[in-house]
């Protein structure tokens, strides 16, 4: 790596927090029902009917789900909810 692609390199990272390119991951744990984390995803994520019931689904058959795309601020308030809620997620960068 040269001088000027290290130099880069702060300055992309600050570009990745502001781009709204992070994903709030659900992440399965075989303990709530279907109907709970489908609630929590409606009432913490803003999900319709339909958009939680897959979101579960997927959940359930592959193991995680992006349930949410965004900013890093409004997925932090999310995640702490979902975990509030015992529900495991996390947020990943979007590469």
């Amino acid at each position: 790596m040269t001088s000027k692609e290290t130099k880069k390199r702060p300055a992309d990272r600050e570009n990745e927090e502001v781009s709204g390119e992070y994903l709030l991951m659900l992440h399965n744990d075989d303990v709530h029902s279907f109907d709970y984390v489908i609630n929590a995803l409606m009432d913490i994520c803003e999900h319709d009917f339909e958009q939680a019931v897959q979101c579960t689904m997927i959940t359930h058959h592959k193991g995680s789900c992006d349930v949410r795309k965004g900013y890093i601020e409004p997925l932090k308030q999310m995640k702490d909810a979902l975990t509030a809620m015992e529900l495991n997620s996390t947020i990943e960068f979007k590469s």
